[in-house]
């Protein structure tokens, strides 16, 4: 039997050994946190800069973002410049009626009935004010060189109206305050001092409106197309040949836009002159088929017109009424 002091020191050895042991345990602990935390750490950074090298490689592979449906490219800045209106097509479609049976906002409205697109200045359905003189018309002739003519009713149009011979032929309707009205043809430009808007009657015509005396009275006047049985007539300048020539459309119902001779391609438009003919320098089209258009876009074909200069040789056409 062993005696009490031979029991004591096994006791103190093993109350020291304990607090070590679980000293050594919570060291171990700790150092496996760390260990763990460190290692989950890593693993987080490789992942995201695994993910940040694959996301680079295929934008790389991958063709350039297309444009969304906003027209903006992702991530690019939004542009601050207004958007450019859109321009009108050389045919425009009709009006769509909305749900509501009303045209959207964004629809083009039809052309009214009657206009005309090849118009100068003076266009169909719009009234012109202005003033009315009165000179002698003489034997009927004008800048529009149409010739001597019994018809009286017939007027200069102002410089600014007479668009370069474009009002030729044109036959305004004129109206006075006091309701008097007469119709006329253009035949002759007025120069300044006739302001635009203004006609200088023939004297016959200004008759129609108001004295003589008078002198100069407020006016509106409005383009017309009249009703006749007369068909046009063709006429070759002086000097006219088959190397160069002018040539003059006469009578025509509504205002003439253009003239075009036959070529072996299709039709060469001509230049006009003041003096209201049609020129074709090198004399292409001189003598063969002639294509006229009015301001409403309607076309009159001409065939077997020979080069014959000053004659006015007749046709069996003319422009339908507006």
């Amino acid at each position: 039997m062993a005696s009490p002091s031979h029991r004591r020191p096994r006791g103190k050895r093993r109350g020291l050994l304990v607090p070590a042991v679980a000293v050594a345990a919570v060291g171990l602990l700790i150092s496996l946190v760390v260990a763990l935390t460190r290692d989950g750490g890593s693993d987080t950074v490789r992942a995201t800069d695994t993910a940040t090298s694959s996301a680079g490689a295929d934008a790389a592979a991958r063709p350039s973002a297309s444009p969304t449906a906003t027209g903006r490219t992702p991530g690019a800045k939004p542009s601050t410049a207004s958007p450019a209106a859109p321009k009108p097509s050389a045919t425009t479609a009709s009006a769509r009626p909305s749900r509501g049976g009303a045209p959207t906002a964004e629809a083009a409205p039809r052309p009214a009935s009657g206009r005309a697109p090849l118009a100068g200045r003076i266009a169909p359905g719009t009234a012109y004010g202005g003033v009315a003189t009165h000179y002698d018309a003489g034997d009927g002739d004008g800048a529009c060189l149409y010739g001597p003519s019994a018809d009286r009713m017939t007027a200069a149009m102002n410089t600014t109206d007479y668009e370069t011979s474009k009002a030729c032929g044109a036959y305004v309707l004129v109206r006075a305050a006091g309701g008097a009205s007469v119709t006329v043809r253009i035949t002759n430009e007025c120069p300044a001092p006739c302001a635009p808007g203004q006609l200088d009657l023939s004297r016959e015509a200004f008759a129609e409106l108001a004295g003589l005396s008078a002198g100069r009275i407020p006016i509106t006047w409005s383009l017309v197309s009249p009703g006749t049985s007369d068909t046009l007539s063709i006429r070759y300048k002086t000097g006219s040949s088959s190397h160069w020539c002018g040539i003059q459309a006469i009578g025509h119902r509504n205002p003439l836009a253009r003239l075009e001779v036959a070529t072996g391609s299709g039709w060469q438009r001509l230049t006009r002159t003041e003096y209201n003919y049609f020129l074709s320098p090198d004399g292409t089209g001189c003598g063969g088929a002639l294509r006229l258009t009015d301001i409403y876009g309607q076309r009159l074909t001409v065939d077997g017109i020979a080069v014959r200069p000053d004659a006015v040789q007749p046709t069996r056409v003319q422009f339908a009424r507006h």
